[in-house]
């Protein structure tokens, strides 16, 4: 889809272009485009460069160290940078506590954790969904009971992404157990290392260990590190979702999977043939693209709004819901091209060759983890379902 971008747009697209030729390295370039891990070093040395160019925080304000970015110059830099193979940005420091902070913190706080989060000295990890709330996240059970200047923090948290990597974990607490669900909850900061936090691993389908159990039993948090007012954090919660469900579309990170595959297509052959030439396999290819342009004009719209002064609601969640859906679509067509190749998905039980086998290991590798690690996508950051429902009751009014 042509965009029409002002002469100023196309000086900032290029800009962005030359500093990704420039710093990206094409190793690790390469291993995000074949869906393998970057380990924790790799991630946060990344990040420092952007931060050094002053690009890591596009969601935060200039006066706190953002870029300052129009809605259009964040979308001409997503896009770039999903082109150009540049390792996801983790999203828990830097586009969710972030902007909490920046929005509901105290100039405290801002002082303390914002220059922290900026230069990668904190890792973060979001303890929201409990055994018994995920989708239903107000029904959380962790109660924080206050005496004197802390809190005394015990529950359990699950799915906590990185997690055994995290020195801190921003949390949603029961204060008030006779309060209506949402009035009755507060946000806290959570130091990782105090005593009575403990973590344990969850592996998943795709054989990796992402996310994890945390349990919480007697913490004490000071009273300091509560983010907005007691009792209202679920203001903050709310916040923080509608920024986690915009990126969590991942829409130029589905346009890179997508040019992936259709390279991979006319490679693999099926009966003597490119996959691509499939008739039926070219139409389920054509579907997702059609959606994938459907759900970037819809970004657009909602990016249009943005620069005329509006904010995101629920249309974030129609980003979610579509944008994730595409991205398992993908991973689903691209198990479908390399076929048996698919099968052996774990890095250390291939052998790498040589000419036509490359492709195969290279792509094949990844192509099962990144479906079964995909699958999960409609879940987090509340399910479709849900989003569905906030969309029958905040558009459609129903």
């Amino acid at each position: 889809m042509d965009i029409h971008f002002t002469r100023d747009e196309l000086a900032f697209r290029d800009e962005v272009r030359a500093f990704l030729e420039q710093n990206l390295s094409k190793t690790l370039a390469e291993r995000v485009r074949h869906g393998k891990s970057i380990s924790k070093a790799d991630n946060v040395a990344w990040m420092r460069t952007l931060n050094n160019k002053g690009w890591l925080a596009a969601s935060w304000p200039a006066e706190h160290g953002g870029t300052g970015w129009t809605a259009v110059q964040k979308h001409i830099f997503d896009e770039e940078y999903s082109r150009a193979g540049a390792p996801r940005i983790i999203p828990f420091g830097i586009n969710m506590v972030g902007p909490v902070i920046c929005k509901f913190g105290t100039p405290e706080q801002q002082a303390h954790f914002l220059p922290r989060i900026l230069a990668c000295e904190d890792w973060w990890c979001q303890g929201y969904s409990e055994p018994g709330a995920g989708s239903d996240l107000a029904s959380l059970n962790t109660r924080a009971v206050r005496e004197g200047e802390f809190y005394v923090v015990n529950g359990q948290k699950t799915w906590t992404s990185t997690a055994h990597l995290a020195d801190w974990m921003f949390c949603l607490v029961r204060t008030d157990a006779q309060a209506q669900a949402q009035r009755g909850i507060s946000f806290l900061l959570i130091d990782m290392k105090s005593p009575g936090v403990s973590v344990r691993p969850i592996i998943t389908l795709d054989g990796g260990h992402h996310v994890n159990e945390v349990f919480l039993d007697n913490v004490r948090v000071p009273v300091r590190n509560l983010v907005g007012r007691e009792h209202e954090g679920w203001t903050c919660a709310k916040y923080l979702l509608t920024h986690e469900r915009t990126t969590i579309a991942g829409i130029g990170m589905a346009k890179a999977m997508l040019q992936r595959l259709k390279q991979a297509a006319q490679i693999e052959l099926r009966n003597g043939k490119p996959m691509i030439e499939d008739a039926h396999f070219r139409a389920q290819v054509a579907e997702v693209e059609m959606q994938l342009m459907a759900i970037d004009m819809s970004n657009l719209r909602i990016l249009a709004a943005a620069r005329d002064g509006g904010v995101p609601g629920a249309e974030s969640s129609i980003l979610k819901i579509k944008g994730t859906e595409i991205r398992q679509a993908i991973t689903y067509l691209q198990s479908k091209v390399v076929g048996n190749y698919a099968l052996p998905y774990l890095e250390s039980e291939l052998g790498y060759g040589h000419g036509e086998e490359q492709l195969h290991n290279d792509f094949s590798a990844t192509a099962t983890c990144q479906y079964l690690e995909m699958r999960k996508a409609s879940v987090y950051g509340g399910s479709n379902e849900i989003q569905k429902n906030i969309i029958a009751k905040m558009i459609l009014e129903l």
